[in-house]
């Protein structure tokens, strides 16, 4: 089984293809306050593929930016969540 935290080489990005944010500029995506991360996850809201996107955050435990609708704290109260619901 490979290891959920390393994206293997066979790992699909296609999901990329559809975002919404793709043509927008990445600085976006990079606020410096919170009311331009709010900006940021709103127009996550409207992209098909906001799972994908959060998923591959989580999964590459992306440090910065808006990821999935999430912001960098909300990513690791879930990977903290997901850690202690496993190991119970």
């Amino acid at each position: 089984m490979a290891d959920r935290n390393i994206p293997s080489e066979t790992t699909n990005y296609d999901w990329q293809e559809q975002a919404y944010c793709r043509p927008l500029d990445p600085s976006i995506f990079f606020p410096m306050n919170e009311a331009a991360q709010q900006r940021a996850a709103d127009i996550c809201g409207a992209c098909a593929v906001r799972s994908e996107c959060l998923e591959y955050a989580l999964i590459t435990k992306q440090q910065y930016g808006v990821w999935g609708g999430t912001t960098e704290r909300q990513r690791i109260k879930i990977l903290k969540s997901t850690k202690q619901s496993t190991a119970m």
